[in-house]
């Protein structure tokens, strides 16, 4: 399994505590009903999975995974007043799933494959816990897709940094536009694609998304598995923060991030 590329900072974590199933997953909500069974797959912080959990309906049963105990711990505050039944949190390896096969209705990662080493294996490991008819569902940004106005020579450097970054950790960036390659790689045949977006392009949008990228252009994990390798010195690292921070200032700015998504309806 490949590292984090981003690692478990508080600037990462406050990002990924804004998720939730309306702006993260609204692909797979028109698939849910009340009384399923659902794996989150990488949960993290557990915004998403609670949300989902929600969705769900009080017969619903919800397990968010992932392999960070540190983050899980987090995770689990939310599980508070939904009851034990409903909502649990475990730390687990995407590979080697701890479930019987077919115990799940609903399969859920984002942001997960991109990450990982061989997402093909993670997607077949995925299918053998869905139970038949049940879904499997995933979502991942695409980096070289991302797109911005005004072009920022810093915040080019930030791109092609992160990608090189990303695959030194034995990850691929632009794992979006490959969901439904690996999906046929892994023999999964009954796949719907489709894409979503965020945007951030108001004042308190870009100062949000320009300060979350310049802590972690510089204090991430992102930021010392660059060091590390060779792929930039601290004040490399310093001029793309700056840049993130100076993009921001600007009235007409915008940045999309383009996600792949996938629905696999298993057989």
């Amino acid at each position: 399994m490949a590292g984090y590329t981003h690692g478990h900072h508080a600037a990462v974590l406050r990002s990924h505590r804004t998720r939730t199933a309306a702006n993260s997953a609204a692909y797979l909500l028109p698939e849910l009903r009340a009384g399923q069974r659902l794996l989150d797959i990488g949960c993290g912080p557990g915004t998403i999975t609670a949300d989902l959990a929600d969705r769900l309906g009080p017969t619903g049963r919800v397990v968010g995974v992932d392999p960070s105990e540190e983050v899980l711990v987090q995770a689990a505050a939310l599980a508070a007043g939904r009851g034990p039944d409903r909502l649990t949190f475990e730390a687990a390896d995407v590979y080697r799933l701890p479930y019987a096969d077919a115990s799940f209705d609903v399969v859920h990662a984002h942001q997960v494959l991109q990450h990982l080493a061989d997402p093909v294996a993670a997607l077949r490991e995925m299918r053998r816990v869905t139970a038949p008819g049940g879904v499997i569902a995933v979502r991942d940004a695409d980096y070289a897709a991302m797109t911005w106005y005004p072009e920022l020579p810093e915040l080019d450097e930030w791109l092609a940094l992160y990608r090189r970054t990303a695959r030194s950790s034995g990850g691929e960036p632009d794992a979006g536009r490959r969901l439904l390659a690996w999906a046929h790689a892994a023999s999964l045949t009954d796949a719907r694609p489709s894409s979503s977006t965020w945007t951030y392009a108001t004042g308190p949008e870009r100062a949000w998304w320009s300060e979350s990228w310049a802590e972690r252009t510089e204090r991430s994990n992102t930021a010392a598995t660059a060091l590390a390798e060779g792929l930039a010195t601290p004040a490399d690292l310093a001029r793309i923060a700056a840049g993130w921070l100076r993009w921001a200032t600007h009235p007409d700015a915008w940045f999309a991030v383009l996600h792949g998504e996938l629905l696999v309806r298993v057989s």
